[in-house]
């Protein structure tokens, strides 16, 4: 497949996965995602890479996104069902 429709993804020895993406950030972001390394760095007492920034960071994130549905609006049962089925799988 085209690694820019969908980028290769591996198991980790820990039970996770990773997967490699490339997007466009400002530069005040990267600047920030420095400051983030700076401060786990000092923390951690070792060196901190930028990727493990961005990772700290996902994972500090709350689990709801930005685009989800606030929980006090009911979901829409058809919306699932209205989903082509993919063939060949369960």
């Amino acid at each position: 497949m085209n690694d820019r429709v969908t980028p290769p993804m591996h198991a980790t020895p820990d039970g996770e996965a990773e997967i490699a993406l490339v997007i466009k950030l400002p530069w005040e972001d990267v600047a920030r995602l420095g400051q983030e390394a700076g401060r786990m760095a000092s923390q951690m007492q070792r060196p901190v890479t930028l990727d493990e920034a961005v990772s700290n960071r996902l994972r500090s994130r709350p689990a709801a996104a930005a685009h989800a549905r606030p929980a006090e609006q009911p979901a829409a049962p058809a919306a699932v069902s209205a989903l082509p089925r993919l063939s060949g799988t369960a």
